[in-house]
């Protein structure tokens, strides 16, 4: 047994012998998405005898733990949240008291945090150690290195799984606390087949991209559905926060080349994954993806440094003046702000002057009963997006640009593309609210 090995060993631990470090009034930082240290998140909550005012931040927090889910756990722990899921929406419908939010833009998140109060504990995941006593990080560091950098303690989730990836994703044994061995399935999110609405919304959104164009994409019906309609273009570039099945797939297509980027030419850039199985056993030792922390990937100058940046994500709603609402439905926290600022800056200022920022959203929501182009947002509305970032807003009815237009040329281009029904209605609002 090496040095190394040895090291290891010592710091080896249990969940509950690990998670003991935790004292009242703490801050837990825990890794998000498909890093999530599933083993000790669920073991949290048998610490509530014992411990008072923890404070848990996340992001996209996968499972409906007991820490936060359980209305007893109020005073004991709180879930701080960058950005809400299934689990912490329903544990505020509940109104268990253990869940807020956090506002923030991805590429602050940890920065802003650290500012904020550095936490006491980082729970992460990682691979298990190589040869020379370096273990990966896998599959984020978002936040994630900054995070366990400043912490008192950090706890790593050995997860024999995950794959191993390359960039700023690897850590030495040394600067981990203690080590939990924890084999499990690595959380995946299936990618969802594109409804038809879903596909007039991509068509809309590839007639906007060209070739040679640098993207960042998301995940769900839309972007899957933009990836499908980019199948024909040549050469694309990958510089994004999350990167997900369909970039994989475009590559293997030969869409994407990455040869054409002005900037880490040859290489995908992202802050973090999550897909398919198949999806991280093609990210295992491949070298042409690189993961960076995200207060680097998504800095707008740094997104700006792209040539023919384009990028693309979505939203709940848009008003007539361009301000976008995409976490929240009035007051109502549904979901995070996440890099969707970040990205559309960087897009519409880079440094070729051909950054395009798209958002998308369905023309009708809520059972197709309201209109998603409003004459103004709910009371309470989280603007996600300002109204003076705003380049390209698209339904399945076509493609408002936006960008540099008089609040009386976006009002008659958004209406435009809103669902016929609703079309009359919102010019009589834009008349009584003087847009036109």
């Amino acid at each position: 047994m090496n040095r190394h090995e040895s090291e290891y060993r010592n710091k080896l631990r249990s969940v509950d012998e690990a998670i003991a470090c935790i004292q009242s009034s703490y801050d837990v930082v825990v890794g998000q998405c498909a890093s999530e240290p599933q083993g000790c998140m669920a073991r949290l909550h048998s610490l509530a005898p014992r411990v008072r005012d923890v404070r848990v931040f996340s992001v996209l927090t996968l499972n409906p733990y007991d820490f936060y889910m359980k209305p007893e756990m109020r005073g004991h722990f709180e879930l701080a949240s960058w950005f809400h899921a299934p689990g912490s929406r329903a544990a505020i419908k509940a109104g268990a008291g253990t869940v807020s939010f956090v506002p923030n833009m991805l590429h602050r998140a940890a920065t802003d945090r650290l500012h904020a109060r550095p936490p006491e504990v980082f729970i992460g995941t990682c691979t298990p150690p190589d040869k020379h006593g370096f273990v990966s990080l896998s599959l984020g560091i978002t936040y994630e290195k900054d995070i366990l950098e400043a912490a008192k303690y950090v706890i790593l989730e050995v997860n024999p799984r995950l794959p191993r990836t390359f960039g700023d994703t690897q850590l030495h044994i040394s600067q981990a606390t203690w080590f939990v061995e924890h084999e499990q399935e690595v959380p995946s999110l299936p990618s969802p087949q594109p409804s038809a609405t879903d596909q007039l919304i991509g068509e809309h959104i590839a007639g906007l991209v060209d070739d040679g164009s640098t993207i960042q994409l998301g995940i769900g019906g839309i972007p899957n559905a933009a990836a499908l309609a980019l199948r024909h273009k040549k050469d694309l570039g990958v510089h994004t926060e999350m990167l997900v099945d369909s970039m994989m797939e475009l590559y293997e297509q030969g869409v994407i080349t990455n040869r054409r980027k002005s900037f880490k030419k040859d290489k995908f850039i992202a802050t973090f994954a999550m897909g398919s199985r198949k999806l991280y056993d093609w990210l295992d030792d491949n070298v042409v993806v690189e993961f960076q922390r995200g207060r680097w990937v998504n800095d707008p100058a740094v997104v700006a440094q792209n040539s023919k940046m384009v990028s693309i994500n979505t939203c709940l709603m848009v008003d007539f003046t361009g301000q976008v609402a995409s976490e929240s439905i009035g007051s109502a926290q549904y979901s995070g702000t996440g890099g969707q600022s970040d990205t559309a800056q960087g897009a519409v200022a880079g440094f070729d002057g051909l950054g395009k920022s798209i958002i998308a959203c369905y023309a009708k929501a809520k059972g197709d009963t309201v209109s998603t182009i409003v004459p103004v947002l709910p009371l309470g509305s989280a603007v996600s997006l300002h109204r003076a970032f705003v380049d390209h807003i698209v339904t399945e009815y076509g493609v408002a640009k936006l960008r540099g237009r008089t609040i009386k040329e976006r009002t008659q281009a958004l209406i435009q593309i809103a669902a016929p029904e609703f079309r009359a209605e919102l010019m009589a609002e834009a008349k009584k609210l003087g847009y036109l």
